[in-house]
């Protein structure tokens, strides 16, 4: 006998919640294996002589989408910079969000002396300015050889949000690594920009993340998520209530996969 149209709704009832209890499990379980892994396929056999910068355009980035891959860092022994490529001056904040950044790279590991803030009028906060290429690559360039930086990290062409900020600084590391303009031995990891449906299943995007080929993964401990949550809340002039449901659901305050240019 063919059930009728409410005959189904007890048993989806029941079944919905299991299944996504076994999915949610799994995921945690994996997330343990994953983090006892160290997936970092770059970092194998040198970790304690990685010298990285992180390129971010505005104070918040390091946290809000490359905490997984900081603390990772720092869990392989390898030492992290910041160079965040403006203030974050679009609504006139600058100089309280380049405070907020320091406060946060702290409880990301990363000292104050080594976070650096380019503060100029050619490179605005602006979600619909690109960055002039040559410039920017010319602030980066001369920080790595300055500093002896042999891995760089930053956003692919996608920028995770689309911001143009994001995507300008992609195209900078690539004109450098295409034109080979880079120290030899300098590496580009760029953080792997993912559907929105992906982006907002925090750690169910652990079994997905594992199983696409990627250069670098990194997956943050519960413990490490805490302290990544931590420091996204010390960007205080940010917090607004989306983005503590962003903090709640987005995979990158979790996962970070990455690619080699």
């Amino acid at each position: 006998m063919a059930a009728g149209p409410w005959g189904w709704g007890p048993a989806v009832a029941v079944l919905v919640p299991v299944l996504l209890a076994l999915l949610l499990g799994g995921a945690r379980r994996l997330r343990r294996l994953s983090v006892a892994g160290g997936a970092c396929a770059d970092l194998r056999g040198r970790a304690g002589g990685v010298r990285a910068l992180l390129v971010t355009a505005h104070p918040d980035d390091e946290a809000m989408f490359f905490a997984p891959t900081v603390l990772g860092l720092g869990r392989a022994g390898a030492r992290a910079a910041v160079l965040c490529c403006s203030a974050g001056n679009y609504y006139n904040q600058g100089e309280i969000r380049k405070k907020e950044l320091e406060q946060s790279c702290l409880l990301l590991g990363i000292p104050a002396s080594d976070v650096t803030v380019i503060d100029h009028r050619d490179l605005p906060d602006n979600p619909s300015v690109e960055w002039d290429t040559q410039l920017l690559a010319d602030f980066v360039l001369k920080h790595i050889e300055a500093n002896n930086i042999n891995m760089v990290v930053t956003f692919d062409a996608g920028g995770v949000s689309g911001h143009a900020n994001h995507v300008s600084l992609y195209a900078a590391l690539r004109y450098l690594h295409s034109e080979r303009k880079l120290p030899e031995g300098c590496s580009v990891l760029v953080l792997e920009s993912v559907s929105i449906f992906r982006k907002y299943i925090s750690i169910l995007d652990v079994p997905i993340s594992y199983l696409l080929s990627s250069d670098a993964l990194f997956i943050l401990t519960e413990e490490e998520t805490e302290q990544a949550k931590r420091a996204m809340r010390c960007h205080r002039s940010q917090l607004l209530w989306f983005r503590h449901i962003y903090m709640l659901f987005s995979r990158y305050m979790v996962i970070n996969s990455l690619r080699l240019l």
